[in-house]
């Protein structure tokens, strides 16, 4: 029987900037915004826990991700994405997460800030990031301010 508590948090939290990019907590994932803004509303959906294979994962994690994508689906909305990339990677960070990539067409604006998706319509450019050092900061709040209730 699986545990009502939320699970503790691994090293790959703190590798992404731990509370600092936290968006949202849920009881088996976080979501934070990616330090590196690949693309505008570039996130890290990661599992709490020791688990470094998604089959790994309790079911309760495995049913949790039809909320938690729903949720990530629409705050990103008003930033106006064409898609939404969920990759897998786990080759650098060991622990169970995805990236979350808004894909966009065309170069888009916001606070300020000019993000391009240069990928696009193929695989998405992780390495990419708009000069602002503080872009991932103006994203998260404007992501948390707009989370689902």
């Amino acid at each position: 029987m699986e545990s009502a508590e939320m699970p503790e948090r691994n090293a790959t939290f703190s590798r992404f900037g731990g509370k600092d990019t936290l968006i949202r907590d849920y009881r088996w994932w976080s979501v934070q915004a990616r330090p590196q803004q690949a693309t505008l509303g570039a996130m890290i959906l990661l599992a709490h826990g020791p688990a470094q294979a998604f089959g790994d994962l309790p079911g309760g994690a495995h049913g949790e991700l039809a909320q938690i994508t729903h949720d990530i689906e629409a705050a990103v909305a008003r930033f106006g994405n064409q898609k939404i990339n969920y990759l897998m990677l786990m080759m650098v960070d060991p622990h169970v997460h995805f990236h979350v990539l808004p894909r966009y067409d065309k170069e888009v604006a916001f606070d300020g800030i000019t993000f391009a998706d240069p990928g696009w319509p193929a695989v998405p450019d992780l390495g990419h990031a708009p000069e602002a050092p503080d872009a991932a900061a103006r994203v998260r709040a404007a992501l948390q301010a707009g989370w689902p209730a």
